[in-house]
């Protein structure tokens, strides 16, 4: 079904909100689905244990509403106090209860509008359609040639990039980064995002990192900062199991930070649906959580298959940005050399006719790339040799 343009009966905010726009989860025919992100191995079996005893009488009953099982297990990953978890339906809510806590909302007095929230202008697309959604005016720097992203552009010492800039104010509303980046794939280091931390501190402002892919991260110098929270309390770090744990159908996530930031994510929580997380998505993250040994074996996989892949790619003439995710964001040869031929939409729909999904961005930054999701070894074989295919037949090898 289309959507509605607009209609006589939605309110103000609804008319003009552009939505996000999920990749494509085609039911008309199988297809080798790299165009979303999910991880190609199966979950834990444990999970699907843990799923299996919790599907009893029980869920007659309300679930337990702050998740205590699972905050527990999470606590003890990470070497932390449970008071520092919140959880919830995967990274995408914790979100958009965290812009609603911690990012304040636009005014009709100019006088008095809040400093606008800042995340990269190639970035995740949800970021844009939450700041809408909440009424919080943004601010998007541009990234390098190579997609790189300056963390100088966080700290408060040279918003220049930033769009719309007001050079006589190097205030913000906060930070709001994904590490590593989504489409591009690029990481920042520890050291540059602690310097994010500090810098937004002296305003008092938060910083968040989405650090939905960060369990493929093996570059020097990168990783995760979680364990750096007790010494920046601004610093709020959201984390998805549908990526590394294997559970985009299950919708499960947390983060982690001060208790001042998940006292203000359970505000707006409690505000909005106190019971999120049902039974059988508290047990099975609680399980997955728990299961570190399954899931370093399969993202180690995906890691050796994501470099496997870069180098076919590369190989072929393509322009591949450096990935640290579960996908790779790379350009066909003739539009990396800006000459005539297969352009990454065609390349797409190319394809798609051969049963393979990619993702395309029709933005002008990025137009000419696709963001590619790690299948198995066998699918990504699969797809390279459709890519030569492609190319091929439009006498690009």
């Amino acid at each position: 079904m289309m959507p509605l343009a607009e209609s006589v009966y939605w309110s103000g905010l609804a008319s003009s909100l552009v939505p996000y726009v999920p990749g494509e989860q085609p039911k008309d025919r199988k297809f080798i689905k790299l165009n979303t992100n999910e991880n190609p191995y199966p979950p834990s079996p444990k999970v699907l244990d843990a799923i299996h005893s919790a599907a009893n009488d029980t869920l007659r009953l309300y679930p337990e509403p702050s998740s205590a099982v699972l905050r527990e297990a999470v606590a003890k990953r990470w070497n932390i106090n449970s008071e520092q978890v919140f959880c919830g339906n995967g990274s995408d809510e914790i979100l958009a209860f965290a812009f609603a806590a911690f990012f304040n909302s636009n005014v009709n007095d100019n006088a008095n509008a809040p400093e606008p929230i800042l995340f990269p202008k190639i970035s995740y697309s949800f970021y844009p359609v939450y700041a809408a959604l909440w009424n919080i005016p943004y601010k998007t720097p541009e990234l390098g040639a190579d997609f790189t992203i300056d963390h100088t552009d966080y700290t408060g010492s040279d918003y220049s990039n930033a769009s719309n800039q007001n050079s006589n104010n190097q205030k913000t509303g906060g930070v709001i980064l994904p590490n590593p980046n989504a489409p591009t794939g690029r990481a920042l280091s520890i050291a540059a995002l602690k310097q994010i931390a500090e810098a937004q501190a002296k305003y008092n402002k938060v910083f968040i990192i989405d650090e939905a892919y960060i369990a493929f991260t093996n570059e020097p110098g990168a990783g995760s900062m979680i364990p750096f929270i007790n010494d920046h309390p601004n610093l709020l770090v959201i984390r998805t199991l549908s990526k590394d744990a294997s559970l985009a159908g299950l919708r499960a996530g947390y983060a982690v930070g001060s208790t001042e930031l998940i006292e203000g994510l359970c505000r707006v929580r409690d505000s909005f649906n106190s019971y999120t997380m049902d039974r059988l998505a508290q047990a099975a993250a609680t399980a997955a959580i728990s299961d570190t040994v399954y899931y370093d074996e399969i993202n180690a996989k995906v890691i050796k298959t994501r470099e496997r892949t870069e180098t076919a790619l590369q190989n072929l003439g393509f322009n591949v940005i450096p990935s640290q995710a579960n996908f790779v964001f790379a350009a066909p040869p003739v539009m990396a050399h800006n000459a005539t031929g297969i352009s990454a939409a065609k390349l797409s729909a190319a394809l798609r006719e051969k049963g393979i999904l990619a993702r395309h961005f029709n933005k002008p930054e990025i137009e000419n790339y696709l963001r590619i999701s790690m299948g198995t070894d066998e699918e990504m074989d699969i797809f390279i040799a459709a890519c030569k295919e492609c190319l091929a037949a439009n006498a690009l090898l």
